[in-house]
């Protein structure tokens, strides 16, 4: 990354001059306004002005993405990758004004019809700041005693409505089926039905009977999104229980609130981002993931949601193997800290996608969170563990699920049911 300053690139689009609109938006964000104003000397403005470093146009197009924007040349709005420079003296190491800086006024502006936050380079002083994931892939492993393999995991369903109690049941079966990891949905947290403490200890009163048991430890990751003291009094509580992971809704508890949670945190943070589509789904507005994941993954987070392949959501699989990837690529260049973070690949995900998501990551280091892909699976939850277990096998090994589903009757049947094959004299 960069040492002495934050470089931040852009997809813009515009009906005006490319030169003049970049140079706007490192204005508005640094030491400018809209008008000259007293005390922007010559000075101010060499020490403190952001920068354009580079500008590569791309098409034009008809009309503009989005409303509002400055009319320029009939018929003609203008896209282009800009990259601007922010010198550090301006907010030192402050994650929280950072985000002001590259993701703020900036897309308020007139002067243009689209604006993207792309990627982020940012001054090795962040890694003495903010040391990133605590557990990160290696600790999740060693937590979840799970080697070689993704981590296999499901989501309390329903979302809402269950009691603690029947939590605890949901959870005996999973266990008993050998699921690794189990998480709360993000709409449950503390609610009048479920309070989080109940939940939490009729919950690991029964993960410590089947440990007890089995040997094999379930990680469940507890809902702990609040305000922020209450989140942390949810952490310690969780703690205290012999919990191994909490869960908050990222956007939510808000980048301060995060901070707060990973200077107290004992465990692993599971990151989920719901409301990531309002920021990253329109082309030409947002930011994209590459950009957003080192925010995050600096703030603290130990797992980040990416959805999956063939997801039920709007996100093409390109987008998943990027996010996939960057999650996984070092945050600092050597030999300051890689801190990766675990890719939590779900959404519509069931056997089907391993060889895909294989192929195209050639990686295991995921936490693979299936819902209906396993508690619909023919023979039950177990099979359903069993059946993601041998896809992912079949995958890393190269072998065709088909191939593989000849000796893998778990396997074979969720092939039959959500592959649309049909089973026919005990081969699928």
């Amino acid at each position: 990354m960069a040492t002495e300053c934050i470089v931040a690139k852009y997809r813009i689009e515009t009906a005006l001059e490319l030169e003049r609109v970049a140079e706007g938006i490192a204005g508005e964000q640094s030491s400018g306004t809209f008008l000259p104003v007293p005390g922007e000397t010559e000075e101010l403005k060499a020490r403190a002005r952001a920068r354009v470093v580079a500008i590569r146009e791309l098409e034009s197009v008809a009309g503009p993405s989005l409303p509002g924007g400055r009319l320029g040349e009939a018929g003609r709005y203008r896209r282009a990758e800009v990259t601007l420079s922010f010198p550090m003296a301006n907010l030192g190491t402050n994650l929280v004004t950072l985000m002001a800086t590259v993701c703020g006024n900036l897309y308020e502006l007139a002067e243009h019809t689209g604006c993207k936050l792309l990627d982020l380079e940012l001054p090795d002083a962040f890694a003495a700041r903010y040391p990133g994931p605590q557990f990160g892939i290696e600790g999740t492993r060693e937590l979840a005693g799970v080697r070689g393999r993704p981590i296999i995991g499901t989501i309390v369903k329903p979302s809402v409505g269950l009691t603690p109690d029947q939590t605890a049941a949901l959870v005996r079966m999973l266990g008993e089926a050998g699921i690794d990891f189990i998480k709360d949905d993000e709409l449950m947290a503390n609610p009048p039905h479920s309070p989080l403490a109940e939940r939490v200890k009729a919950v690991l009163r029964v993960i410590d009977e089947l440990a007890d048991r089995t040997g094999k430890r379930v990680m469940y990751a507890f809902n702990i999104s609040d305000e922020v003291e209450w989140m942390l009094r949810h952490h310690d509580l969780v703690v205290e229980a012999g919990g191994t992971c909490v869960m908050v809704s990222i956007h939510a508890v808000g980048l301060a609130g995060l901070l707060e949670l990973r200077r107290r945190s004992r465990l692993p943070i599971h990151g989920h981002r719901n409301g990531w589509g309002m920021l990253t789904r329109h082309p030409l507005l947002g930011v994209e993931f590459g950009a957003w994941q080192k925010i995050w993954r600096l703030a603290g987070v130990d797992h980040l949601h990416v959805n999956g392949l063939k997801n039920k959501f709007w996100e093409p699989d390109d987008s998943v193997v990027r996010s996939i990837e960057s999650c996984l690529a070092p945050l600092y260049a050597p030999p300051g800290p890689a801190c990766p973070v675990m890719p939590v690949v779900s959404s519509g995900q069931w056997g089907g996608q391993a060889p895909e998501t294989y192929r195209r990551t050639r990686t295991i280091d995921l936490l693979y969170v299936a819902g209906g892909g396993i508690m619909a699976h023919p023979g039950g939850p177990a099979s359903g563990v069993r059946a993601l277990r041998e896809a992912w096998e079949a995958a890393v090994a190269g072998v065709p699920l088909e191939d593989y589903a000849r000796e893998h009757g778990a396997l074979r049947e969720t092939l039959a049911k959500f592959g649309g094959l049909r089973e026919r004299g005990g081969e699928a």
